[in-house]
């Protein structure tokens, strides 16, 4: 086994989507728009993606959908959509060519130094670094928290059968999904120009002036 293993996975599937599936060619609707008559869908097909969507949730939404044929007291279990987060071949984070067929070019990460070593612990918020067995056919993969996308929960599920590689077990997925909360909670501050007086002080209310 490699020693670079971070992750287990499910072996059992359940037999509805749960939080941490890991699914195969996801389509992400990038916008529709329409011209003289003519309806024009884009999409974005990603190779991996990692479901964050919490697993009560989908719990609730299966119950939901497979109620065979009794009528619910009421709708307010069922899910629209799912959150998903794409996963990216490590070496290609690395060097910044992940996002090539969408012709973007992203930053470069040195995989030696600081940057690279502390993506790797999963001390970077963005990110979070999943290596899996050997017996997973999936490369080291890095999820990138900011690409988070949903797609709708029926389109998933008939996807399920086919499209899904593999589940990550209840304590990996309870990690990755702690971590995407912190990262979607973080405070963004202000930047400050190197003129502002010290911490607390607002020299343009202090002189009677406005904030800008």
């Amino acid at each position: 086994m490699n020693h670079d293993v971070n992750v287990r996975v499910r072996r059992r599937r359940l037999g509805r989507i749960s939080q941490g599936d890991i699914f195969r060619e996801v389509e992400c609707v990038e916008y529709v728009a329409e011209k003289h008559g003519v309806l024009e869908v884009s999409k974005l097909v990603f190779p991996l993606v990692v479901v964050l969507t919490q697993d009560c949730d989908l719990e609730q939404d299966a119950r939901y959908r497979t109620r065979q044929g009794k009528k619910p007291q009421s709708d307010d279990k069922k899910l629209f959509s799912v959150l998903v987060a794409p996963l990216y071949n490590a070496d290609h984070v690395y060097q910044g060519q992940h996002l090539l067929d969408l012709e973007l070019t992203m930053a470069k990460m040195n995989k030696e130094k600081t940057e690279g070593r502390t993506l790797r612990q999963n001390e970077r918020p963005r990110y979070h670094y999943l290596s899996f067995p050997e017996d997973v056919p999936i490369v080291p993969s890095i999820v990138d928290f900011k690409h988070y996308f949903s797609v709708n929960s029926s389109y998933l599920a008939k996807l399920k059968p086919k499209h899904l590689v593999c589940g990550l077990s209840a304590l990996y997925r309870e990690d990755l999904s702690q971590r995407f909360a912190a990262y979607l909670a973080r405070i963004g501050l202000p930047y400050l120009p190197a003129d502002v007086g010290h911490v607390g002080a607002c020299p343009n209310l202090a002189s009677g002036g406005a904030a800008k």
